[in-house]
């Protein structure tokens, strides 16, 4: 199993008092049944828009059915600004049973902030959803049908990918023939190397069983921009069903991917996937327990 290198400091969090309470783990039972994990870094200024929407779409349905419950959690990847405050202006409203904040001690990639944020929840199904709200939240209700059309699950596993892919053409006639290329690029390499059937693999809105998310995480290597292509490619490997979903998504201002550098990074670990998996350096065991 990968290992987890987990700072003393990150294993707590503060209540809406300022008080350390120490964060509960993936392997406990469930007690809620939506945990909403929101990786963040320099995010001061697109959080609040997300977070608004995301609690503002959760405490309505809370509103209609008393029944629900919701937690979300916002890991803060070692952030230079004030992205940790911010955050935490949203649990002394709601209160920490409802938003908690994760403050890491240095930046692990968006990979790494969502595997610690998986980690400590407490839903029946989590969702990771990205701080730019670039996907409108309400469409978590076509996230939810779609896992449901996919039982009877497999060992209570199974995942909800949003998608993008409906809206390619719209994005290609806006961007230049060099972007193009590159997107095509890679989801060649994506196809070739390690994941077939899903045609959007990097949207940012996916949601999971408890089981499948403690499943898949846990045997998590990659932890910057290509953790989404090894994630999909362990729950291939263990047959978890795959729903792949239409979403609403609108570019936002502030992307911390940089088209070329980035796609090149993304490159290289599409092959240094499939040739730790290919040679045996990772492994994956169909008997494996969930950890």
């Amino acid at each position: 199993m990968p290992p987890l290198h987990q700072h003393e400091e990150e294993k707590f969090f503060l209540n809406a008092k300022g008080q350390k309470e120490t964060l509960p783990s993936i392997r406990d039972s469930p007690t809620k049944q939506l945990s909403v994990v929101v990786p963040s870094y320099n995010e001061e200024h697109r959080l609040p828009v997300m977070m608004d929407e995301a609690l503002g779409y959760l405490e309505k349905r809370q509103k209609h059915d008393p029944t629900f419950t919701y937690e979300v959690i916002v890991v803060d990847d070692g952030s230079k600004d004030q992205t940790s405050k911010v955050a935490f202006k949203y649990c002394q409203r709601y209160g920490s049973d409802k938003v908690r904040v994760i403050t890491l001690v240095k930046n692990r990639g968006k990979g790494g902030a969502i595997r610690m944020g998986i980690f400590c929840s407490r839903g029946e199904k989590i969702l990771m959803a990205d701080a730019d709200g670039a996907t409108k939240f309400p469409d978590i209700e076509k996230l939810e049908k779609g896992l449901s059309d996919l039982q009877p699950w497999p060992d209570q596993m199974a995942i909800a990918c949003g998608s993008r892919a409906h809206l390619e053409k719209e994005s290609i006639a806006q961007r230049s023939y060099f972007r193009t290329l590159l997107m095509y690029g890679f989801h060649f390499l994506v196809w070739f190397l390690c994941v077939k059937g899903i045609r959007d693999t990097q949207c940012g809105f996916k949601l999971f069983t408890r089981e499948a998310a403690s499943r898949t995480f846990s045997s998590l290597h990659i932890e910057r921009w290509a953790f989404d292509v090894e994630l999909l490619y362990i729950a291939q490997f263990f047959k978890i069903p795959i729903a792949e979903i239409a979403v609403n998504w609108t570019e936002i201002e502030g992307s911390k991917l940089v088209p070329f550098w980035s796609w090149l990074q993304m490159g290289k670990d599409l092959l240094f996937i499939r040739l730790r998996y290919l040679t045996g350096a990772w492994r994956l065991e169909h008997t494996q327990k969930m950890n």
